[in-house]
């Protein structure tokens, strides 16, 4: 399968691209940036806000597949996020429709659902309950993705990424962490299960203290391997542990982020 990975130069776009490559999948990267070095793909730099500058991207080879990595990995203001999250989004889908690409893999955010309150596991089935503009930018794409998925029958699925590390850092981590081998069977997984339509997983490994629900993930063929609890020994406790618990979306749940100002009267 020959996919464009946007964001490939990022730090989870380059565990992906390395990863898809290994699988024996042809890795196309798309990034703001040049490619890394040592990196040996095929490459344009590009801005995925721009749908010229997509379509030729698109235009220059062949495309079975779409992982969208590409975005600001924090807050910004409502229209920065929007522009970051569903605008690139929706640039990358109409080029799709123009080149009869037809699956997309998109890097949503646990942060979709960041102010849920920490209690039981929570599904995909649970309303949207964003944490930051970021949040919302990342529910927004998803509801792109789901219009493109019913209007024009692309295969979407969304993967609500948890903390991608190499390893757990918090105690929040042993509930929330992705692991770097995860991540890439996660990816796979959404590329190649059977149609799709418009899917959402959670993107963490298999953590036995878990926050979200890994069935959803497990129905589309992600079978994550590790566990964040094998690191437990290694996590010292921290004073701001229990406010990060208390909403799935940790610190993002609790931190002031971006205000505008108001005009004056």
């Amino acid at each position: 399968m020959r996919v464009l990975v946007t964001g490939a130069a990022g730090s989870i776009g380059q565990v992906v691209t390395a990863g898809l490559g290994a699988l024996g999948h042809e890795v196309v990267g798309l990034d703001l940036a040049p490619a890394p070095e040592g990196v040996d793909l095929a490459w344009h730099v590009v801005d995925c806000t721009d749908p010229d500058a997509v379509d030729e991207a698109f235009e220059a080879q062949p495309l079975d597949a779409v992982v969208h990595l590409a975005g600001y990995p924090d807050e910004l203001d409502l229209p920065g996020s929007l522009a970051s999250h569903v605008i690139t989004t929706a640039a990358l889908l109409d080029a799709m429709l123009a080149h009869r690409v037809g699956r997309i893999v998109y890097a949503s955010s646990n942060h979709a659902v960041g102010r849920t309150p920490r209690r039981d596991l929570v599904g995909t089935d649970a309303r949207p309950r964003p944490d930051t503009f970021y949040g919302v930018g990342k529910v927004a794409a998803e509801a792109v993705l789901s219009l493109y998925a019913d209007r024009y029958g692309i295969d979407a699925v969304a993967c609500r990424i948890g903390s991608f590390l190499p390893r757990p850092e918090t105690v929040r981590n042993l509930s929330t962490w992705l692991s770097h081998d995860d991540c890439v069977r996660m990816v796979e997984a959404a590329l190649t299960t059977p149609a799709p339509g418009f899917g959402v997983l959670y993107g963490i490994s298999a953590n036995t203290d878990a926050w979200w629900d890994l069935e959803p993930g497990r129905a589309l063929g992600y079978q994550p391997q590790d566990d964040a609890a094998s690191y437990a020994d290694d996590i010292a406790p921290r004073p701001e542990d229990e406010a990060e618990a208390a909403h799935v979306g940790g610190p993002f749940a609790g931190e002031t982020f971006y205000r505008p100002a108001l005009p004056r009267a």
